[in-house]
């Protein structure tokens, strides 16, 4: 048996794989940068009884923080019930991590005529 022509062999099968490896792994890089694989935090006020900024839009993953800058409580109520902070106290704070992609309309159960929006991309 001839060692030099089986090393060779297997010399270029290593290298085609680690070729391979490599361009997956790059792919697989590019890709994640484009889907925004790093989460973001969000901020949404409340306060003079609306909810700053009204419309917000997030990626899926990111997390949203709901803080009650007024002196009474509220909530933030999705509208199809996908999620619910029940009470969140004046000087308080609830977050939410978006999962799910779509748009969420959603109002303070105490004052219905509050209102916001989240949509998630």
């Amino acid at each position: 048996m001839n060692m030099s022509a089986s090393s060779g062999c297997g010399g270029w099968r290593r290298q085609w794989i680690a070729s391979v490896l490599l361009y997956c792994a790059c792919a697989g890089m590019a890709l994640g940068a484009d889907m925004g694989v790093h989460p973001v935090t969000h901020v949404i006020t409340i306060e003079g009884m609306k909810y700053s900024p009204e419309v917000i839009e997030v990626n899926a993953g990111d997390t949203i923080v709901w803080t009650n800058k007024d002196a009474f409580p509220h909530t933030v109520t999705a509208e199809n019930h996908r999620f619910d902070s029940k009470e969140i106290g004046s000087g308080r704070s609830w977050k939410f991590k978006a999962s799910v992609r779509g748009v969420f309309p959603y109002i303070c159960s105490f004052h219905p005529t509050m209102r916001g929006k989240l949509v998630v991309k």
